[in-house]
């Protein structure tokens, strides 16, 4: 975390975080909330008990409203937003669903940009991903991914990777409507998100791990994946948003890791499950891992949380939550 983070004060202001229920956009209510901000949050439903987490956030009874939105209703997200000093855009929906993710994505973020540029807030900081950025097939090897890499979007159609898809096109969609419209717009693109939940939901990238010790996964895959914790990356959002001269794209990752090395620190961290050590394929080469760089980040004093704590964190809660929802009778994928 910067070391100059505990001296910049989010007093007297007051901030809407879309999606506020998720698991990046808790963090970042969280850390708005320790910070002094006053915060508007929404999401589709605030009575839902899924949300009933962020209530309990310290803060959240004198400086957390939930409001009611719905990104497609304008209406909505033009009073949620109206009044604030910037906008916080998560919201985004998680599925390889094309007709689920990428309207609604593009259409939203649109919605947002709109509606902040009318308040006149000061900042839009707008939770990208890797997928925007990382999925071109001529690429080489040798290259680092930054932030100037974007996705193929013919590629990711092609492969059906509507998620990756959707999330290029979406931001691609921020950018032109910020110039459009004259708001000043940082976009975070972090990698796949670890670490402890708030809330009480077990997410996508929660199973990612799991399935690596609840005995589902004999083998692992031949393949590489980045990662970052979850607290690291709420901080990233709030350290562009709180710094005048970001600006742009910040990548936000940690490490990247073969499955092998992955299971291997897992089997580690956690002798006592049922972690797999055989490859699915044993007859290509070990992928190797892709080359990135989060000096944007570095430069603004962020400092990284170790993969191997990430997993340790993860674990911890996220199969508590696993073996709760089995002795419930609840049943997820």
């Amino acid at each position: 975390m910067p070391a100059d983070s505990s001296s910049l004060s989010g007093q007297g202001q007051t901030v809407c975080v879309t999606g506020a229920g998720g698991f990046i956009a808790s963090w970042i209510v969280k850390l708005l909330l320790e910070k002094g901000y006053a915060v508007k949050g929404t999401m589709r439903n605030p009575d839902d008990p899924k949300n009933a987490h962020l209530r309990e956030l310290e803060g959240a009874a004198e400086r957390l409203t939930l409001c009611k939105v719905d990104l497609l209703d304008y209406e909505s997200l033009e009073e949620a937003i109206s009044g604030c000093d910037g906008v916080f855009h998560t919201a985004s929906p998680v599925t390889d669903d094309p007709e689920q993710m990428v309207e609604p994505a593009v259409s939203g973020t649109k919605n947002v940009i709109i509606a902040a540029a009318e308040a006149k807030v000061r900042r839009v900081v707008f939770t990208s991903s890797i997928g925007a950025v990382y999925m071109d097939p001529n690429r080489s090897s040798d290259a680092v991914v930054d932030e100037s890499c974007w996705s193929d979007l013919e590629f990711c159609k092609n492969t059906k990777n509507w998620y990756c898809y959707g999330k290029a096109v979406a931001e691609q969609a921020a950018w032109e409507m910020a110039k459009e419209k004259a708001v000043d717009l940082v976009v975070v693109n972090p990698v796949l998100v670890l670490g402890p939940l708030l809330q009480r939901t077990v997410n996508a990238s929660i199973i990612h791990i799991l399935k690596y010790l609840n005995g589902s996964t004999r083998t692992y895959a031949n393949s590489v994946q980045a990662y970052v914790h979850v607290k690291d990356v709420a901080v990233a959002h709030i350290v562009v948003f709180e710094t005048p001269s970001a600006s742009g794209r910040y990548l936000c990752a940690e490490s990247v890791l073969h499955r092998g090395e992955l299971v291997e620190i897992l089997a580690k961290l956690f002798p006592q499950y049922p972690i797999p050590t055989k490859c699915s394929d044993e007859k290509n080469p070990r992928t190797k891992p892709y080359k990135f760089t989060n000096q944007k980040l570095k430069d603004l004093g962020m400092e990284f949380t170790p993969v191997k704590q990430c997993l340790y964190e993860t674990v911890g809660l996220g199969f508590f939550i696993w073996k709760n929802k089995l002795k419930n009778g609840i049943s997820f994928t």
